[in-house]
């Protein structure tokens, strides 16, 4: 007996995918960010909260689980 996948299930996969992408990609831009700001010392109260905000959406978005039953 095969199983067959329901478009459904692959549509919810793709979306998820790409939610967690944007996430982490989001997260690096913000890490980025955070730094550059944090090289100057007037910026840094700034730029530490950004960066440890990007920093915590990507280790979030690289280790939440797709699959949710």
């Amino acid at each position: 007996m095969t199983h067959v996948i329901a478009p459904r299930r692959i549509v919810d996969f793709a979306v998820g995918l790409a939610e967690h992408a944007m996430f982490v990609i989001a997260g690096f831009v913000l890490m980025v960010l955070g730094t550059g700001l944090s090289v100057t010392m007037i910026m840094l109260p700034v730029g530490l909260p950004l960066g440890l905000l990007g920093f915590a959406m990507f280790v979030g978005g690289m280790t939440v689980r797709l699959d949710q039953r």
